[in-house]
């Protein structure tokens, strides 16, 4: 009875990890969508993306009820508990970088609607690819319980913080130099801001697989204190 516990267990385990790697390739496809929506303004992409917040929306209450489940059935303790606990505030994350994908298709239909649409000499794709790589390395690193790889994607948002303030300072110049480029300018730095807090709920989630695999907080360390953690920690277990 106990192996068969423990084996209903395990697929429990499975299932829930490889929903919430199906729930990050979907927020992944709708940061490329939306952004694709923002260069061309095709409005079918724009669609396509409020479809898909509304289901990361129906994996994100799936996936908590399904957690609850897990958890009072078979009462889970170390790395297993430390898994389902940081899923738990991963679905958050991920739930809300959805949310963030939706709000750049939204401004990619108001851009584009507009028949004075402002489109500056300035270039979000590169910090759109740079969150989709965040997101897509944070997926690969929770699979293989890679906190080396977690901890580079924890640096790697100081990227696009950086692009995030270039992005704004480009911004407002434009808007100085020409009041009418104001409105559309405005939707641009919303954008922006966007991709740059999606990079933050990455760089949140990449923090959880290090807790994961480490059971160590490392949110309030900074870079290098929680760099310094994981390699060692991983040398320790190396040496064990």
């Amino acid at each position: 009875m106990a192996s068969l516990t423990n084996k209903q267990f395990q697929e429990d385990l499975d299932s829930i990890s490889n929903d919430l790697i199906r729930m990050g390739g979907i927020v992944e496809s709708m940061i490329a969508d939306a952004i694709e929506a923002v260069s061309s303004g095709n409005m079918v992409l724009v669609e396509q993306v409020r479809e898909n917040e509304k289901l990361v929306n129906r994996f994100e209450v799936d996936l908590d009820e399904r957690i609850s489940q897990v958890l009072a059935r078979h009462q889970p303790a170390a790395i297993d508990l430390r898994m389902l606990l940081a899923v738990i505030k991963m679905l958050t994350d991920m739930e809300r970088s959805g949310d963030e994908a939706e709000k750049i298709a939204t401004m990619a239909r108001r851009i584009h609607e507009d028949a004075h649409k402002f489109t500056p000499d300035m270039e979000l794709r590169h910090m759109a690819l740079a969150v989709q790589s965040m997101l897509r390395e944070t997926m690969d690193c929770f699979v293989r319980r890679d906190s080396i790889k977690a901890a580079a994607v924890v640096r790697s948002d100081k990227l696009v913080d950086r692009e995030w303030k270039s992005s704004l300072r480009s911004l407002i110049s434009y808007m100085i130099e020409d009041p009418r480029t104001i409105t559309g300018g405005i939707d641009l730095l919303f954008i922006a801001r966007s991709l740059e807090r999606i990079g933050d709920h990455c760089k949140n989630m990449a923090e959880r697989v290090i807790y994961i695999v480490h059971g160590a907080d490392v949110r309030h360390l900074g870079v290098k204190k929680a760099e310094r953690l994981v390699q060692e920690e991983t040398q320790a277990d190396g040496g064990t």
